[in-house]
């Protein structure tokens, strides 16, 4: 049976301090969403005469098309217009930070396979999609398309190279006692949020649209769509009241399908709707970044890490979308919690001839993170050490707190608490002795155990990302309405901003509803991404109820006869001549004519890194954590099972401790997903071949682990976040890279670490068994040794 957290011994001395926030609140729509009456876009009624818009897209990965012929579509039953570049009024391209993502192709130019080529509007969605099918395009495609590290690494980079610490002069790794070095791919990943890519937009009295989407950034969405149609930005609004998940994939690429819907809108003047099938979802979308990277580590005979070179390499594809910041992320996590010693992280951005990647839960962060502890275990079969004393031994200590781009890690301490109590709470040195006698006892069925710890940076790496606006709405009856920047994605974010506000104020949650995100509500909005919803959009929902309350106060002490003392206190104001309720308080600030609604804005102080000498504070804090993975691989047939996993992660003072646990768990879930079974194929042309439930496979019921314990290290954040919390939405996925580095465990268990597994990411059973099969032919060609003889004579 698996063991669930007590939410009882989750709450410290200081969380009982507080009336709202702490506490385990259900999710805000839980009710609503049980019982079928929560809204996603696709349950919104449409207005009478709504169109469905369904795209052509392109059957060539890279090449021009010579002819395009839409009379069959245009003749389709129930198609009513058909549309290409040539009818966008604005811009033609909607990348955001850099240019080259073209709205429809251009020029006749494609990029991608499934790239959309033209626009077509009908009156159903089955419609509209069966006529875009009926297309006619004839294409010159280019004799090379490339896909891999191997085929983008010698030409033209997408983006230039960023470099962080200094070459290493290579004496160090040629002199030193132990020199670790290899590569590791590492897959990207299909987002497959529940609710594909979805939009409806309808034109407004005033010249100008309004769009709901399934959207991560309503306000960049606001912006492109009055670009592509030429508008000023105040005459279009977005609205996003919820998403079936978002996890990145709807982040800057949810954009192309809201401005499609809403270039229909304008030439038919009707409203239309898009909605992706998931085929095409999968197919025409950006997926996490697939990486290649190599290390080169530097140790003594202790195993202490001297020296260390790392090398990310992103394929991006055909576009810059958001690699950049993703290879930036990546090369900030290749060193995760240890001191590298003199090291230099160098980071490539590559071309490839695919859908351009983009954001996913941990924005690249994972993808170096990963580099290091392959790398870690490699380097503890070199210096014949147990895995987990090497990292400890190379954990950031007082001595040794600078990362390679000059950021003091000034919880180092607290990181190793961290691994030194779930060392004891998860009971590894009995564990570890145990799944060594079980290994050297059987030769089919080998066990793997690893613990491995997260250092993980909260901030976005754009500094000017790091802000965040909130409108509170005060109604005379004593309820609030709240509007913020951030949306909600199943993650829970509004039901802590509920909990942040009626904390705020002093009254009960139930008071407080959190509406949609609307662009004409709070502009010029941050992307709800980088694990700063909570952080940032709380902040700026609390200093919004700061402002109110403390006008309440004020009017309190000077007209109603109140003492210095006075407070809101659980609905009621205290201090007073007389009790009274908070909504007669209200009412009576109303009748004073007293402000009863006010703006909260919040910017992340302490911030700043200079890309030029890459050197500075890319993050206010971090939040750490570690993890314990034990599996069983058949190597036989590269089955593998996760028997166990014990997490320890650290949540600052928990908002709300059932949301975190749930965030915790469905992290470690999709990450073991991202290393283990979600293998992303594309065929030699360019064309994706796992693009539906049939062929990628997301972990389900019986990939969970048969035991899971997850414990909150629970220390209010030194900085100054909202209530002393800790962001927890990205950090725990990298959870999930104890039980691939328990798979390496286990495959070495057949050479008795003698010999370092040839293992990468995704450890799907095939690339499993290739691994063992690589340790038994390592047996066999040394069969002579005295090492080898001991192997084979002890699972006999």
């Amino acid at each position: 049976m698996r063991k669930l957290t007590s939410i009882e011994t989750q709450t410290n001395a200081a969380q009982s301090a507080f009336q709202v926030v702490g506490k385990t609140l259900k999710h805000e729509s839980a009710d609503k969403q049980v019982a079928g009456e929560a809204l996603f876009l696709d349950d919104y009624a449409t207005p009478q005469g709504t169109l469905h818009a369904a795209v052509v897209t392109s059957s060539i990965a890279k090449g021009d098309i010579t002819t395009l012929n839409l009379d069959e579509v245009i003749a389709a039953p129930g198609v009513v217009r058909v549309l290409t570049c040539d009818a966008i009024p604005g811009e033609k391209d909607i990348g955001t930070v850099f240019k080259g993502d073209p709205l429809l192709a251009v020029d006749n130019q494609i990029r991608y396979f499934g790239q959309p080529i033209a626009l077509v509007l009908a009156t159903s969605h089955d419609l509209a999609w069966k006529a875009a099918t009926l297309a006619q395009v004839e294409y010159r495609a280019a004799s090379e398309v490339i896909l891999t590290h191997h085929q983008a690494q010698h030409l033209e980079h997408l983006l230039p190279t960023h470099q962080m610490g200094q070459p290493v002069d290579p004496s160090l790794f040629d002199q030193a006692a132990i020199h670790v070095q290899g590569d590791m791919h590492v897959g990207g990943q299909e987002h497959f949020y529940l609710e594909s890519q979805a939009s409806l937009a309808e034109m407004t009295e005033d010249g100008g649209v309004f769009v709901r989407t399934s959207t991560q950034n309503p306000s960049e969405i606001q912006k492109l769509v009055a670009e592509v149609l030429a508008l000023d930005f105040n005459r279009v609004t977005v609205d996003m009241r919820r998403m079936g998940g978002g996890f990145g994939g709807k982040e800057s690429q949810a954009a192309q399908w809201a401005c499609l819907a809403a270039l229909g809108a304008h030439h038919t003047k009707r409203a239309v709707k898009m909605r992706l099938p998931r085929s095409i979802d999968m197919t025409a979308t950006g997926k996490r970044h697939p990486f290649y990277n190599r290390y080169q580590l530097a140790a003594d005979q202790d195993g202490m890490l001297i020296a260390a070179n790392m090398e990310v390499n992103g394929l991006c594809g055909h576009s810059p979308d958001l690699s950049d910041a993703i290879v930036d992320r990546a090369m900030f996590h290749a060193d995760n919690a240890y001191f590298l010693g003199n090291a230099c992280i160098t980071g490539h951005r590559l071309k490839t001839d695919m859908v351009s990647h983009t954001a996913f839960r941990g924005f690249g962060g994972p993808q170096g993170m990963i580099a290091i502890e392959k790398a870690m275990q490699a380097l503890s079969i070199a210096a014949k050490q147990d895995a987990f004393d090497v990292r400890m031994k190379n954990l950031y200590n007082q001595a040794n707190h600078i990362t390679p781009y000059g950021m003091p890690v000034e919880q180092h301490q607290e990181m190793k608490e961290v691994l030194e109590l779930l060392e004891e709470s998860c009971d590894y040195r009995a564990r570890r002795k145990a799944v060594d006698e079980w290994n050297q006892s059987h030769s089919v069925l080998k066990k793997g155990l690893a613990i491995t710890p997260v250092k993980f940076g909260i901030s976005f790496t754009a500094t000017h990302l790091n802000q965040a606006g909130a409108l509170i709405h005060v109604y005379t009856d004593g309820t609030l309405q709240v509007s913020h920047g951030g949306t909600e994605m199943g993650q829970g974010l509004h039901t802590k901003i509920q909990q942040i506000v009626a904390q705020t104020f002093g009254i009960s949650a139930d008071k407080v509803l959190v509406t949609s995100t609307r662009t004409d509500k709070v502009p010029n909005t941050s992307p709800t991404a980088a694990s700063s919803g909570a952080d940032l959009n709380g902040m700026a929902a609390h200093n919004a109820a700061k402002e109110i309350r403390e006008r309440l106060l004020d009017f309190a002490k000077a007209q109603l006869g109140g003492s210095d003392s006075v407070d809101i206190i659980d609905n009621c104001v205290v201090g007073l001549n007389q009790e009274m309720s908070w909504a007669e308080l209200i009412q009576k600030a109303y009748l004073a004519r007293v402000s009863l609604s006010a703006t909260g804005f919040y910017q992340t102080p302490k911030i700043g890194y200079d890309r030029a000498t890459a050197s500075g504070r890319p993050f206010f804090y971090f939040t750490n954590g570690a993890s314990c993975s034990e599996v069983t691989i058949d190597t036989l047939t590269g089955e593998m099972c996760v028997e166990r996993v014990d997490i320890l992660h650290d949540v600052g003072t928990s908002l709300n401790p059932a949301i975190d646990q749930g965030q915790i768990e469905g992290a470690f879930i999709q990450g073991l997903g991202w290393l283990t079974t979600e293998e992303l194929v594309w065929k030699d042309n360019g064309a994706l071949l796992s693009n539906s439930p049939m062929n990628y496979k997301i972990p389900t019921i019986g990939d969970y682990p048969k035991q899971m314990q997850v414990d909150f290290y629970e220390k209010a954040n030194p900085e100054h976040s909202i209530y002393r919390s800790k962001a927890v939405g990205e950090p725990p996925f990298m959870h999930a890279i104890s039980a691939w580095c328990a798979i390496y465990d286990a495959v070495a268990s057949i050479s008795s670490h003698q010999l370092a597994p040839n293992l990468h990411a995704p450890a799907t059973g095939e690339a499993i068994l290739n691994a063992c099969d690589e340790q038994w032919d390592w047996l066999a060609s040394h069969a002579d040794s005295e090492e080898a003889r001991h192997v084979v004579q002890a699972t006999e």
